[in-house]
């Protein structure tokens, strides 16, 4: 035998004790950096959306006065200086609602406290300034005019009285705006901190809590983030327990052959099948086989309106439930191998039936593992966009898919998500680069759904594995 030099001995000592540990320490701490830039950026742009923007007025050299939101700064080319983007609304007057600015083209720019920003349907924003609120024969002005829309405003808009705003430009143009169509009214300079960490908060809430609007560029999620929850509920349990039974058969009952090799090679290549294919299978299998089957045989009435026989919840769950299935099947297999042998000896020694060693030792041993491959599914199947573009989800759908009409949970009706929310408001909203805060908005929920639900799955699975230890 070949003995190694001191040099070799220590240089191989070297490696393992000095470089290895610094190179591994150095991958997580770049994994952990990533991670945190990736977060921070999708807190600070999608969270400053919310915050009431200060409102700018800009006098050019030619005379002309602009009023909005100073968005931000780029370069002009050839380096002659910076030109400013202004969001400045008023859509139908102005033809967009964005301007950009030289700026050393301003010659004053201020900050009136009596600029207002008024989110309304159908133009859009409008930002300028309120002159006078004429209702039932009387015109209000000043702080009157200013309470009368806000308590306004706290009505729904049938409820509200037949009043109109006479609002001016920052052109001097005069516009009347009916109450009906305004959803909310600010005026962000008048603002103290307090007030304006108060708007940010319900501002949260209404984008949260309502329905989007003007082609998802405007309003809230609720009925994406109610379809996604459920979605991902409804694939969780139909996922689970085939997965855990085809990883039961494939280790503790089926021959350790070459059949069962080759199951298992398919299986892990299944997990790396590109998720349109299981999109496609799903549309041509589950929706159009299944499903117009159904409504050949129990909603003959409808036709040629399909019931089943189109895109829904359930074909998504289905699908998403098929495209999960051996990230559960591999986590669970693994899960099992890791049970001693001893351990099934032992049950079966003392007069245990091999189905009562499977349930009462076995798998209580493996619900860890169980649990680590629905949190991968969950992972996996919340972020998932393209099938579902083909097996059920909407660009709007509004009513969401649960009320109080028989059977309650519609699982044929289509369902708006998170994932092709963000998709579609990033690339076909009307107005692009309004919809940015929005995208990255949308990004954050859905990291922080990703993350609730896996966190829930995390502390189930820390429970069993304690009760077990406690029971042991």
């Amino acid at each position: 035998m070949k003995r190694r030099s001191p040099h070799t001995i220590r240089e191989a000592t070297w490696l393992r004790d000095g470089l290895w540990p610094w190179l591994c320490a150095a991958c997580v701490a770049l994994s952990l950096l990533m991670l945190a830039a990736l977060l921070t950026l999708l807190v600070t742009r999608g969270l400053s959306h919310f915050w009431p923007a200060t409102l700018e007025e800009v006098t050019l050299g030619s005379g002309d006065i602009i009023i909005g939101q100073s968005v931000r700064e780029a370069p002009l080319p050839q380096n002659a200086g910076l030109e400013r983007l202004y969001f400045t609304g008023n859509r139908e007057i102005t033809g967009a609602n964005w301007r950009w600015v030289s700026v050393d083209d301003i010659t004053q720019q201020s900050t009136p406290n009596d600029l207002i920003r008024l989110e309304r349907t159908p133009w859009g924003d409008f930002i300028g300034r309120l002159i006078a609120v004429e209702s039932e024969g009387q015109q209000l002005t000043g702080q009157e005019a200013w309470d009368h829309v806000k308590n306004a405003l706290t009505m729904p808009p049938s409820q509200r009285a037949n009043s109109e705003l006479l609002l001016a430009t920052a052109d001097g143009q005069t516009l009347r705006q009916p109450v009906s169509g305004i959803s909310h009214f600010q005026a962000p300079n008048a603002m103290s901190w307090g007030q304006k960490t108060y708007v940010w908060g319900q501002n949260v809430w209404r984008f949260l809590s309502q329905g989007p609007r003007a082609a998802n560029t405007g309003g809230g999620v609720w009925p994406a983030i109610f379809g996604t929850v459920l979605m991902v509920i409804l694939m969780s349990v139909m996922v689970t327990p085939f997965g855990v039974l085809a990883a039961i058969y494939l280790n503790e009952i089926a021959h350790q052959n070459r059949l069962t090799r080759l199951v298992r090679i398919g299986v892990r290549n299944l997990a790396g099948v590109p998720s349109i294919v299981y999109g496609v299978f799903g549309l041509g299998v589950f929706v159009y086989g299944i499903g117009g089957s159904i409504d050949t045989w129990f909603f003959s009435d409808e036709l040629p309106s399909p019931t089943f026989g189109t895109g829904g919840l359930l074909w998504a769950s289905l699908t998403l439930a098929l495209l999960t299935l051996p990230v559960v099947i591999v986590a669970t297999e693994e899960g099992l191998a890791r049970i001693p042998d001893a351990q099934r000896e032992g049950a079966v020694a003392l007069g245990a039936t091999r189905l009562e060693m499977l349930t009462r030792v076995v798998l209580p041993m493996a619900t860890p593992a169980m649990l680590t491959g629905v949190i991968l599914a969950v992972a996996r199947a919340a972020g998932e966009v393209a099938p579902l573009m083909l097996v059920g989800v909407a660009k709007l759908a509004p009513q969401v898919p649960l009320d109080g009409e028989f059977p309650y949970l519609h699982l044929e009706r289509k369902f708006m998500h998170l994932g092709y929310h963000l998709f579609d408001t990033a690339f076909h909203g009307e107005d692009v680069q309004a919809a940015i805060p929005l995208v990255y908005a949308t990004a954050l929920l859905l990291v922080l759904i990703v993350l609730a639900l896996n966190l829930t799955a995390i502390f189930l699975r820390h429970h069993l594995r304690r009760q077990r230890g406690n029971e042991c």
